[in-house]
Parts: C-alpha cells; structure tokens; sequence
C-alpha cells in the first residue's frame, strides 16, 4: 500500500520535469547499484548520476558486450541522502558490509562516512584492498563530485534474468562509459510507462556473483 501510495505520488510528477538517466553495468556484483533490503541505492560509482539526478528521476542500467539490448535493472528516485545521512540511518544498516554473513551482505554499498578529523572513511568492501585498506581513486571517483546517494522504493533488478529492451526503446541504451539522458518527452513518457508495468523487487541475482 505504501509502495503504490509513492508511486501515486511519484506519477504526478511532469514529464517535463523528469529525465531518464541511462549507463552500462560492465560488472554487475549487487554493489552498484545495491537492490537489497527493500531499497535500490546508487552509492558509489557514477558520480555525474548522483550529483544531476532529481527526485522522481528514473536511473536505468543496460547490460554489457554481448547483452547490450537488455536492462539490468530500473529505479526511480524517491530520496536522496548525504553519505554520512546514509551512514546513519537505521534503514540502511543491513547495506553496511559485512564479510561473516554471505555473499549479499558482503557486497553492501554502505561505505562512506566522515571521521572525526573530518576526512572520508572507506569501510572494509567492494572499494577496498582485500584487507580492507583504503583505495583512494574509489575514494576520489566516489566523493569527489558529489557526496549524493539515490534511494529508490519503486525498482526492478533483474541481474542475471535481464530482459530485452523492446526495440522501439532501443535509444535508451548507452554503449561505452558516462551516461546518456538527452530524451524526447514523448519517448521518456513511453519508457516510464513501460517501466512501470514490470514486475519489481529483486528478480534475478547479480550476473557476476
């Protein structure tokens, strides 16, 4: 009931007023995005998603070489956090990784926060050294932008079951890096549309577990 309340509340926003934000998942590993425990959060990675997308925005992934007509997973942003705001929160605390508790929560993107000085801390993940040592490109990619993190209720995550794009949403894909979101209103109005009729939640596993 919640769910389709935010959704209600969601599909008022205009379609001018929203943009469709796509990219290409070459390494899929449920980090980025993290689609676990009711939420699909973007984190860490692509920053320039994190800094320009807007409540409402629907951020989309693509597959990689040899699945690059399919989508890995969608979600449409209903929050946005600082990292330290996420750190903090007590409805992200199952994304703070954890390497004593399966694969799932090892890949938790809940990583960043400030210490008492001030500085980034990088928990023990997915960006760091085995051992848990920092490593300061991730930290720069990362935080270097933006300290935004995109929180979405209404998503699906496909993974390894992704599906085919319908050919007439084919524009949606993006090949190579950065990301594409310069969309006709009529042909963004039609992919959210399309969207929306998906069955959503966590549908398949990440393809690279």
């Amino acid at each position: 009931m919640e769910t389709d309340s935010l959704i209600e509340k969601l599909s008022i926003i205009s379609v001018d007023d929203m943009r469709i934000y796509s990219y290409v998942i070459p390494r899929d590993y449920g980090f980025a995005p993290n689609p676990f425990y009711g939420y699909c959060t973007l984190a860490t990675c692509k920053p320039d998603i994190r800094r320009l997308a807007s409540i409402g925005d629907v951020v989309v992934g693509t597959g990689g070489v040899p699945n690059v007509n399919k989508i890995v997973y969608f979600m449409q942003v209903s929050e946005i956090v600082s990292f330290d705001q996420y750190w903090d929160d007590t409805r992200f605390l199952k994304k703070r990784p954890r390497f004593n508790a399966g694969v799932k929560q090892a890949y938790g993107d809940n990583i960043y926060h400030r210490g008492d000085d001030g500085g980034w801390i990088q928990e023990r993940s997915h960006h760091t050294h085995e051992d848990g040592m920092m490593i300061q490109d991730n930290i720069d990619t990362d935080t270097g932008k933006t300290e935004n993190v995109l929180i979405g209720e209404v998503f699906s995550y496909w993974g390894d079951k992704a599906i085919e794009i319908p050919e007439r949403y084919r524009d949606l894909v993006k090949t190579g890096p950065y990301h594409k979101c310069k969309f006709e209103d009529d042909f963004v109005e039609e992919v959210r549309g399309w969207l929306m009729k998906q069955d959503r939640g966590v549908i398949g596993d990440p393809s690279h577990w």
